[in-house]
């Protein structure tokens, strides 16, 4: 590992930080060449153009980021598990699901969408719940370099169709339903609907969460778990360009049309990497949990690419924080042991308005980081997620806020 890549202290952060300023190429070449796997390095470091508002990263490079996520760490890290799936209902039992387990099924699910027609370049909705294949989808998707866009499973069949249409998908990644709390939602139903106006989409690949009966349109629909169990497990992962797009993600639309944000290969590979161990302070034996949706661009970071980059363990929660009481992240957080924990001021103002008697039971002793993302955070609810999750602990150098 780099001298550059793990920030140790505050004194060494200044350090780097300064450098990345006044040398950006040479420090982000450097983390780039010494921690990751390259078909083919780069010729430039970095491109700018500020009159076309064009940044190219690692121009003329070749890389595939799963390779990075889950190929390399086989050797020394295969048993290890990578991501602990957390039900909706605590009765259901959790997945633990290791690196060599998650680069079978991201292998299978890769040549399940070579064997539909998927090539690079093509786009693939993804509307699933937060469930195992939600992730594998989307790593497979990068696998073969086809381009995901992942839509929250809250949307409507409105603003889906809007998303599949404007990035012109091709496949639609979906399931029989999904759970949130005690209800359950018809996604199915939802893509059924959104589908009658988007016609460039063959092809729907269906995963069994809820067992509920839904409607099969012939030709189009399939069931997914058939053709995993077909599937072979040996894939072997595309070559890609640094520039080549890595996937599109849209804005919500709260403030009009939304917007569909392309990030590309190695730029995106190389920072989310960077900023998970450091920001996060990663250790390898650490659990994370990001409570966000892979729907949404924390998710995908902090989630998915951050942690699996990185060799790490993550957490994947399909469930809510109120649901079957509010003590649930507690009793997630003291279950898996999580170090590093990152939800959103939205969660801890509810959360702070409940009895302290759903938190008061759980000695969250494992935490080592607290954080809070995806809008600035009050004061107040600040300091109630210090005091009684954080357990004013930890130093100051491990209240994280990311707005």
């Amino acid at each position: 590992m780099s001298s550059y890549y793990k920030i140790e202290n505050l004194e060494q952060y200044f350090k780097h930080y300064n450098k990345s300023i006044r040398e950006p190429r040479k420090f982000w070449g450097k983390i780039a060449s010494e921690n990751f796997t390259w078909y083919q390095e780069w010729e430039k470091v970095m491109e700018l153009d500020l009159s076309q508002a064009k940044i190219e990263w690692f121009k003329g490079a070749k890389v595939n980021i799963i390779k990075n996520c889950l190929d390399r760490h086989l050797a020394k890290r295969g048993d290890k598990t990578a991501i602990i799936f957390e039900p909706n209902d605590p009765k259901e039992e959790a997945q633990h699901i290791s690196y060599n387990d998650l680069y079978v099924r991201v292998s299978k699910m890769a040549n399940v969408l070579l064997e539909q027609g998927i090539k690079k370049g093509d786009r693939v909705c993804i509307y699933l719940p937060m469930i195992p294949e939600l992730a594998v989808s989307v790593l497979a998707c990068a696998r073969i370099g086809a381009i995901h866009s992942v839509v929250f499973a809250g949307f409507s069949s409105t603003a889906v169709a809007a998303r599949i249409n404007d990035s012109d998908c091709k496949m639609v990644i979906t399931s029989d339903g999904g759970f949130r709390g005690n209800k359950s939602i018809d996604l199915k139903g939802i893509i059924d609907d959104a589908l009658t106006n988007c016609p460039g989409v063959e092809t729907v690949l269906v995963a069994k969460r809820t067992h509920t009966p839904i409607n099969m349109k012939q030709g189009r629909d399939q069931w997914l778990q058939p053709l995993l169990d077909a599937a072979s497990d040996n894939n072997v992962a595309e070559i890609m360009d640094a520039e080549d797009p890595l996937f599109i993600l849209y804005t919500s639309g709260s403030t009009g049309k939304p917007k569909g944000m392309v990030h590309t290969t190695a730029g995106y590979m190389v920072y989310t990497a960077y900023t998970f161990k450091n920001v996060f302070n990663y250790e390898e034996n650490d659990i994370h949990w990001c409570t966000a949706d892979i729907g949404w661009i924390t998710g995908h970071s902090y989630i998915l690419y951050g942690p699996l980059l990185n060799g790490a363990t993550t957490v994947i929660f399909e469930g809510v924080p109120s649901y079957p009481d509010f003590s649930r992240f507690w009793e997630v957080i003291e279950k898996h042991k999580v170090t590093q924990f990152y939800t959103a001021p939205t969660a801890i103002r509810a959360l702070a308005k409940e009895n302290l008697s759903y938190i008061q039971k759980y000695p969250l002793a494992s935490l080592k980081v607290i954080g809070s993302v995806g809008e600035p955070i009050n004061e107040e609810a600040w300091h109630w997620y210090n005091d009684h999750v954080g357990g004013k602990t930890m130093p100051p150098s491990r209240h994280l806020v990311a707005d």
